[in-house]
């Protein structure tokens, strides 16, 4: 119970009035005792009610006082434990600070190294083209020569003179041979030294973002510090992880350049790390899509599926890329065909730029002119047909030239397949290969860097 300052006056001029509760005598004038005078006993009673409510009301404000004390002498203590953690995690920041410095001085350093082997390797490359016109210009002078010489064969001494002429000739092409190989040699090395600094820079890049995330860390109201996890180092196609040391086959996360994160299929082989962009091996996934199907992608990166013209060309747009075609028939008979290739981007209906145009029975299957093939679907008709809609005619989209080379992307059927020739042409197949009414039975495409293709 709460006692007020007006009740405590109350209670002292009670006890002014009352006195001190116990008889007393008064002698008037003339000396004589008068009677004896006792406090009223009602006046009793309400002073000592009143004193006990005092003292209740005292007791109850000393224990509410006790827990105020006991809260602050919490809070201050809630307080001097946060003010540590600051204090540590201030210290973890600088020291971090002062790694990522070493760090990105080292990364500076190596890349600039790396810049300058570069710009070494490619002077010699050029040096090496130099010379190798110049010995072109001496093999033209020694055929004019030679000409010459056969032409007057009938003279005395000329045979001799055209067999040393032979022999110079074929020194200096094996001399070209050799300037091929090393002009090969540095290209190879130049296209390694490339992709060594395009990781150091995104290396760097993330270090960076990583401390500034960390710097802007911030207390939550209850005092407690939040913990945030870094940003994942991510690469930008499948064979830079394998460069980075990843060697299991699977799912990762990849970020190309100037592109969002997403996840890819990783095919880890012996001479590098291969983007699967497709594959077909059991028909769970209906590949008769529309265009924004094809374009965005579709099906399990861990069974069949699609990954998607913008992504695809997000991943070979920055670079010489080779496409690995691989497919497999009902006797798992298998077969591989590469293409240096190039994608262009929506604009070109993410048309297909085959750079090496060979005869090969395989390829011709896959081969384009310089222009390109356009990708087509049943709603976007872009093949070179005028008369006919090929993936409507037969399933799927695909590069058509016309509706006869290949598309591993029509309906897939299982054995054995039907008897009917126009269903048939639906399915899944490669013309150069197995022809065009049998159905595969497996297919697998894949992309990675040219230079995977010197290793192999």
């Amino acid at each position: 119970m709460k006692v007020t300052v007006a009740t405590l006056m109350l209670f002292t001029a009670l006890l002014a009035t009352t006195g001190s509760g116990f008889p007393f005598e008064r002698k008037g004038s003339s000396g004589k005792e008068k009677r004896v005078q006792y406090a009223a006993w009602d006046d009793v009673n309400v002073l000592a009610h009143g004193l006990l409510q005092l003292g209740q009301g005292l007791k109850e404000h000393v224990d509410k006082t006790k827990l105020q004390v006991r809260d602050i002498t919490a809070k201050l203590k809630s307080s001097n434990s946060t003010v540590t953690d600051l204090g540590k995690l201030t210290l973890r920041l600088q020291e971090d600070n002062k790694v990522l410095k070493a760090r990105t001085e080292g990364l500076e350093e190596r890349e600039s190294q790396v810049l300058n082997v570069s710009s070494e390797l490619r002077e010699k490359a050029e040096e090496l083209l130099t010379e190798r016109q110049r010995v072109h210009e001496r093999m033209n002078k020694l055929e004019e020569k030679v000409n010459s010489a056969l032409q007057g064969e009938g003279k005395q001494g000329n045979f001799s003179d055209a067999r040393t002429i032979q022999s110079m000739m074929e020194a200096q092409n094996r001399r070209i041979d050799e300037l091929v190989d090393r002009i090969r040699q540095q290209q190879e090395k130049l296209d390694k030294q490339n992709i060594r600094i395009r990781t150091l820079q995104n290396q760097i890049q993330i270090n960076l973002q990583s401390v500034l995330k960390r710097k802007d860390e911030v207390l939550p109201q209850n005092g407690s510090i939040e913990q945030r996890d870094s940003p994942l180092d991510m690469a930008s196609d499948c064979h830079e992880l394998f460069l980075r040391g990843e060697t299991s086959t699977g799912v990762y996360t990849i970020k190309p350049l100037q592109s969002e994160p997403f996840d890819v299929f990783c095919e880890m082989r012996a001479d590098g790390g291969w983007t699967v962009i497709q594959r077909r091996q059991d028909g769970s996934v209906d590949f008769d899509q529309l265009w924004q199907a094809y374009q965005s992608g579709f099906g399990n990166l861990n069974g069949e599926f699609w990954l998607g013209l913008e992504k695809i060309h997000s991943l070979s747009k920055d670079g010489n890329y080779i496409l690995n075609v691989q497919l497999s028939d009902w006797r798992d008979e298998a077969e591989s065909i590469k293409y240096p290739f190039r994608l262009s981007g929506e604009e070109s209906d993410y048309s297909l730029h085959i750079l090496d145009n060979a005869s090969r029975n395989l390829q011709s299957a896959l081969a384009t002119d310089g222009a390109g093939l356009p990708f087509s679907t049943r709603d976007k008709d872009n093949d070179q047909k005028s008369d006919i809609n090929c993936a409507k005619h037969l399933s799927g989209g695909w590069w058509f030239s016309n509706c006869g080379h290949s598309n591993l992307n029509g309906r897939y059927f299982l054995t054995p397949p039907p008897k009917q020739r126009h269903e048939r042409k639906q399915g899944v197949f490669w013309k150069t290969w197995r022809g065009r009414y049998y159905p595969l039975k497996t297919t697998t495409m894949m992309i990675a860097p040219s230079e995977i293709q010197n290793k192999s």
